[in-house]
């Protein structure tokens, strides 16, 4: 028989606690929430869920791969990943050099520093280099850690999001586009 929560270790509360915060964060703070949202009954085609194979990049650089990706990120609980990518992009895109300390402070404290919120799988040596860089701020500041959680989401992550069910309902619910299904 169920005796409750409070028959539950206090560490394995305070674990559901934290992960509830976290999934509560990402679903009002996601930026990408909200342009998934926005494509509402707009679907990818059969050709682009099949070009998501072509490459990561490919993935990327579609607005319903990137979406789709994520939410594979979010359902394994490493969507840090991405959000600290694309963190990343706009800190280098960053025009003023005055907002650089700021902005590379926040990066810091809510990825890489130490019981960071939503802390991203670096070595200490790449965690060390960023520390360093953050002290005077440029706009490559996070370029080893950016580059090093590229490639763990494009090794790791991305062949995991191409054998998951979700990419295989994708790819299955995909309609052929009309200049597919056009014969000549």
């Amino acid at each position: 028989m169920c005796k409750g929560l409070s028959s539950l270790p206090a560490s394995c509360l305070e674990r559901a606690m934290e992960l509830k915060e976290r999934l509560r964060s990402i679903l009002l703070n996601s930026h990408w929430n909200t342009s998934c949202s926005k494509m509402g009954k707009n679907k990818p085609t059969l050709e682009e869920c099949l070009g998501w194979k072509q490459s990561f990049e490919k993935l990327l650089s579609s607005k319903y791969g990137l979406c789709a990706f994520t939410a594979f990120l979010v359902s394994e609980f490493s969507e840090e990943n991405i959000s600290f990518y694309f963190v990343c992009e706009d800190y280098r895109n960053t025009k003023s050099p005055a907002k650089l300390p700021a902005k590379a402070q926040k990066i810091y404290d809510e990825f890489i520093g130490f019981d960071a919120p939503r802390e991203i799988n670096i070595d200490h040596e790449t965690r060390d280099i960023t520390r360093a860089n953050i002290q005077e701020p440029s706009t490559d500041a996070f370029d080893p850690a950016q580059h090093k959680i590229y490639m763990l989401m494009a090794k790791d992550c991305y062949p995991r999001f191409l054998r998951s069910q979700a990419y295989r309902d994708l790819v299955c619910q995909a309609k052929p586009s009309a200049t597919a299904t056009k014969k000549p």
